[in-house]
């Protein structure tokens, strides 16, 4: 296997086989039907290895993915080159992005948000994503529910087995801090061996009225909280919410 595909961007890609990009796109653009939005370039924060923006550049949409993570973006890279699309990915923190022009549509999605650790850097994010947004234009983010680290994630060890990846992912939440570390153990089969690797994550939970707080400091307008992946009003067990904010038309 060449470079690209002893990554760890790349196991973490093959993981991520139960996600149906497709299903996540069709239920954004729901959202911009809703909304009267028609968005010709889209920014994706945190693309990660590129699913998303190769999905949706293949609807037609002109995209735009950053991530700090060379690793996830050369994968990215690799794949949209491979499908014939033309994708620009900027290597950069989603708290601390600059780009050349403004943009009609910023997500941020497989909740990225819960990365940011500290309020301080989700309420600069937030500006910068009111400063690059069109007027009128929407940011749609994701995030974990409090519910779910505190009743799913929570201190849970998860598993799976497979001819060529076998993973362990135990986890850790501190109901003060309110951060939840993932430890992840992966064996990767390499011809008659297996090769490990180790990584660490953290994600923060945060609740609706913290949330609600920061978009308004923003200046950004919330128009609608969603149920994962539902056009409807999240519950108290759910356990993913989407949020819909738009920049001022007036701006």
């Amino acid at each position: 296997m060449g470079l690209i595909y002893d990554s760890f961007a790349y196991i973490y890609d093959k993981l991520m086989y139960d996600i149906d990009y497709s299903m996540w796109a069709d239920f954004i653009e729901e959202i911009f039907s809703i909304n009267h939005h028609k968005p010709e370039l889209v920014l994706d924060l945190g693309c990660g290895t590129g699913n998303f923006c190769i999905e949706m550049a293949k609807r037609g949409y002109e995209m735009i993915g950053v991530d700090r993570s060379p690793d996830m973006l050369n994968c990215a890279m690799h794949k949209s080159k491979e499908q014939g699309l033309n994708v620009l990915y900027l290597n950069q923190d989603m708290t601390n992005f600059e780009l050349y022009g403004t943009v009609d549509t910023i997500v941020c999605l497989m909740d990225s948000i819960n990365y940011i650790l500290y309020k301080k850097d989700i309420k600069k994010m937030l500006k910068l994503v009111k400063n690059y947004l069109n007027p009128g234009g929407l940011f749609i983010f994701d995030v974990n529910t409090p519910y779910k680290f505190e009743n799913v994630l929570c201190d849970n060890v998860f598993y799976d087995i497979s001819d060529e990846i076998t993973y362990i992912w135990q986890n850790y939440y501190n109901k003060r801090s309110r951060v939840c570390e993932f430890d992840l153990t992966f064996f990767v089969k390499r011809d008659e061996d297996y090769k490990k690797y180790d990584e660490v994550h953290y994600e923060r939970a945060y609740d609706k009225v913290e949330l609600e707080e920061l978009i308004a400091s923003s200046g950004l307008k919330l128009l609608k909280i969603y149920d994962d992946l539902k056009l409807c009003s999240p519950t108290k067990k759910s356990q993913r919410n989407f949020y819909v904010c738009e920049a001022n038309k007036d701006k």
